[in-house]
């Protein structure tokens, strides 16, 4: 009896039929995924972007505002309402439709984006923020976006793609750099007094009103013949330039300053009190634009140099600083506060006094503080501790005794290092710029 001998089961093209149609069915499916990925990504993709732009307009302009109301009570309503106006105007321009539609409006903008303030570029971030805060960060959490094919692509399983939506956040402030465009003018600090988390600058807080130029019989930390002026040109005419906004000398904390004998009062009111739209001598409007705010109080504040110790005064009374806001026994004193209030209502189109063509912040003036330990008579060199953001609250006096400055301390100033001769093109002491957002003061944001 012979085995029987198995044979190969014939494969013949009858029984391969079908075959190729399920690998179709698994290669299209494959291709299906992949292309759905690629179009949901691609829509991903160029929703975050147009998203980040957004919210980086509505940071800087929320910072740029809160830089023009630092100190007013309604600052951070004023920010939060710049930053939500600018997010909702860049969702309404050409091919932002789906970002306009996800906001659904100004008055919808608050619920679609955080807008919070802090002190420091790390936070902490809250609303309506510190009252000296600088910084500004817009977030948007989640906004959502049409699935096409993601609803599809999970019912593959691929359920942990989660929902179709991008986030973006944004932090803008001022630049940290040392200010250009210095006035030629320096007030003597203390260098162990500088704690800006307690916010004393050099000895030096927020509303102190200081005497940033002597006048003649009036005594100086510097010694005689020095009336706080700095040689940072040749002659009268460099004072007056730079007074009246024109100069552009650049300084770092570091170096070191010369100072100016003699008042040089003539150029000094000439070039200062362009400011305040009083032109003599050879300056004019179209060079030197005034401040949109020129009131100040009258009569002018004056300095006692017979009272101990000497003071500034108004009708006859000491001028106190609260906070910002000057008095001088019963009669209030008009000073930075007013001015940021009245500079607000007149950018807001609703102000009384404002100048044709005047220009926000041509009353702040960045002033050198230096280190006048030792110092004496003649001119001399002075180390620089920093830089201090001061509001002129008065025009300077013609006459020798009359030629004070009068200046509150407003923050410690910083600038971009760019000179700017033309007033008018200049934004302020300080550029606004953007910085990586950090969840603290270790880890950057992934979303900005």
């Amino acid at each position: 009896m012979h085995p029987r001998i198995q044979r190969p089961f014939p494969v013949t093209p009858r029984r391969q039929r079908g075959s190729v149609t399920v690998l179709m069915v698994i290669a299209l499916a494959a291709i299906t995924l992949m292309a759905a990925l690629a179009v949901d990504g691609g829509h991903m993709l160029l929703n975050k972007t147009r998203l980040q732009n957004a919210v980086d307009a509505a940071a800087l302009s929320g910072a740029k505002t809160l830089s023009q109301v630092t100190g007013a009570t309604t600052s951070a309503s004023a920010t939060r309402a710049a930053a939500l106006l600018t997010l909702n105007a860049n969702a309404n321009a050409t091919g932002n439709a789906e970002l306009a539609t996800a906001i659904g409006g100004n008055a919808n903008a608050g619920t679609f984006a955080v807008v919070e303030l802090a002190s420091n570029v790390y936070g902490p971030f809250s609303y309506p923020g510190p009252t000296n805060a600088t910084y500004v960060r817009v977030t948007v959490s989640s906004y959502r976006l049409t699935g096409f094919f993601w609803s599809f692509v999970q019912s593959f399983g691929a359920a942990g793609l989660g929902s179709k939506a991008v986030a973006a956040m944004a932090t803008a402030g001022p630049s940290p750099t040392s200010p250009c465009d210095l006035a030629p003018l320096m007030v003597c600090g203390d260098p162990t007094k500088y704690s800006p988390s307690t916010g004393v600058f050099w000895g030096f807080k927020f509303g102190d009103l200081q005497d940033l130029k002597t006048g003649s019989g009036t005594s100086s930390a510097i010694g005689p013949g020095n009336y706080q002026l700095l040689d940072f040109g040749s002659g009268g005419s460099a004072v007056r330039d730079d007074m009246a906004g024109g100069g552009s000398v650049c300084r770092s904390v570091g170096q070191s300053v010369t100072t100016a004998p003699g008042n040089k009062v003539g150029p000094t009111s000439e070039g200062l009190n362009t400011r305040f739209g009083q032109y003599n001598g050879p300056v004019s409007a179209s060079q030197y634009p005034p401040d949109l705010i020129v009131s100040y109080s009258t009569p002018v504040i004056s300095w006692n140099n017979s009272s101990t110790p000497p003071r500034a005064e108004f009708k006859g009374q000491p001028v106190i600083s609260t906070g910002g806001t000057l008095t001088a026994g019963s009669n209030a004193v008009l000073g930075y506060k007013d001015w940021l209030a009245s500079s607000a209502a007149c950018a807001a189109g609703s102000g009384s006094g404002c100048q044709s063509g005047g220009v926000f912040e041509r009353r702040m003036l960045k002033v050198v503080i230096g280190n006048c330990t030792g110092k004496n008579n003649g001119a001399t060199s002075i180390p620089v501790l920093g830089f201090g953001c001061y509001f002129v609250v008065q025009p300077a006096g013609s006459t020798g005794s009359t030629s004070e400055i009068f200046g509150q301390f407003v923050q410690e100033c910083q600038g971009d290092n760019v000179p700017g001769p033309n007033p008018s093109g200049d934004t302020g002491p300080q550029i606004i710029q953007l910085y990586k957002t950090y969840i603290n003061t270790t880890t950057p944001s992934t979303d900005s």
